[in-house]
């Protein structure tokens, strides 16, 4: 960004009749993006679900721009291995696309993808567990709040998910109707999200065994899954912002204050469970909450001004880089400072790397 500016954006329809005489084809989902100062954005990292394989296919990605005097094709600037990175010419609606022709050769590559769970809130003697099966660049909160009070339930969600094959849901204690017995899995971007399976559950059950398998039967996604409420972290218990105190001292692991911050994850320190969802952070977390989480840090003097300033104008992959290394090298009080601040500014984010 060239200046700070308030970003909005929302997921739209893609238009099928304005790809397809381009030959192009949907690969991620369409955001319109509006902000206070037009000119302070001036690039995009748009995510993709494309596997390192997939990516050796040069010029199978490209970003589409969209305003009302129709559509242009962007080329990035640079592909990594989680985001299409462009050059904004302004801000209207912005989709990545695939390469028809490309793609299509590349069809039996799988994509990265995601399995999301949410329970829906019990009727009489059944509740009924939905099953997503979607791109891993569909937001999750964009998923969650469409979901009409169902609760989501944290877990690690990636596997590899062929387009247009078969797959079917397993549960284990046996005798639980699934509906449907398979499905064909599409790309789905919104705006509208509905469960691909739906698994029918008496309310007295705490814990299934849910797995996923492809039409060769091989399993591609397995996870033990608790249901009681009890069993599923609430992340609203930490602290009010307010009630935070102010400290004269800066960094050392034993000055970092212990308030506004949560303690061991399943009795691992903070600083080992921010390591071991580590590339997780890195790949997922947006540069607006990057920002935000600067700004906490620095409020609880776990960073200085000199350490935030250095990191502030970096490029989103190196900040968040920067951020969770800095923070994690200061040990485990500092840890749970960055982490009770996560849950603060994206809750969606702190549950989808599964902190409690």
């Amino acid at each position: 960004m060239a200046q700070e500016a308030e970003l909005l954006y929302s997921i739209v329809q893609w238009n099928q009749s304005l790809l397809q005489p381009a030959g192009k084809k949907a690969a991620g989902p369409l955001f319109e993006i509006k902000s206070s100062e037009d000119a302070a954005v001036l690039q995009l990292h748009l995510p993709h679900c494309e596997t390192k394989d997939a990516l050796l296919f040069d010029g199978l990605l490209s970003v589409v721009h969209i305003t009302d005097d129709g559509m242009s094709i962007l080329e990035p600037l640079e592909v990594t291995d989680t985001h299409v990175v462009v050059k904004v010419p302004h801000l209207s609606a912005f989709g990545l696309v695939w390469d028809f022709v490309r793609r299509f050769v590349s069809l039996m590559l799988p994509i990265e993808g995601q399995v999301l769970l949410f329970l829906r809130p019990p009727r009489a003697r059944y509740q009924v567990l939905d099953v997503f099966l979607l791109p891993d660049n569909v937001p999750l909160d964009e998923v969650e709040k469409k979901q009409r009070g169902a609760e989501y339930l944290t877990m690690s969600s990636e596997c590899h998910l062929g387009i247009g094959q078969s797959y079917s849901v397993h549960c284990e204690p046996e005798g639980f109707t699934i509906q449907p017995e398979h499905a064909t899995f599409h790309l789905k971007y919104g705006p509208n999200f509905h469960p691909t399976f739906e698994v029918f559950l008496t309310t007295d059950t705490e814990k299934v065994t849910l797995k996923v398998q492809d039409q060769e039967r091989r399993e591609v996604w397995k996870r033990q899954v608790l249901l009681k409420e009890d069993s599923v972290p609430v992340v609203d218990s930490i602290p009010a912002e307010d009630s935070v105190p102010v400290v004269d001292s800066v960094p050392a692991e034993d000055s970092v204050p212990v308030v506004d911050s949560v303690p061991a994850v399943d009795g691992v320190p903070a600083d080992e469970k921010l390591f071991s969802i580590r590339i997780q952070f890195l790949n997922r977390v947006t540069e607006p909450v990057l920002n935000q989480l600067l700004d906490k840090l620095l409020e609880r003097h776990v960073i200085n001004d000199a350490e935030m300033q250095s990191v502030r104008t970096k490029a989103r992959e190196d900040k968040a880089r920067d951020v969770i290394d800095t923070v994690r090298r200061k040990g485990a009080k500092a840890s749970s400072v960055l982490i009770a601040a996560l849950c603060q500014v994206d809750p969606c984010l702190f549950r989808v790397l599964n902190f409690r």
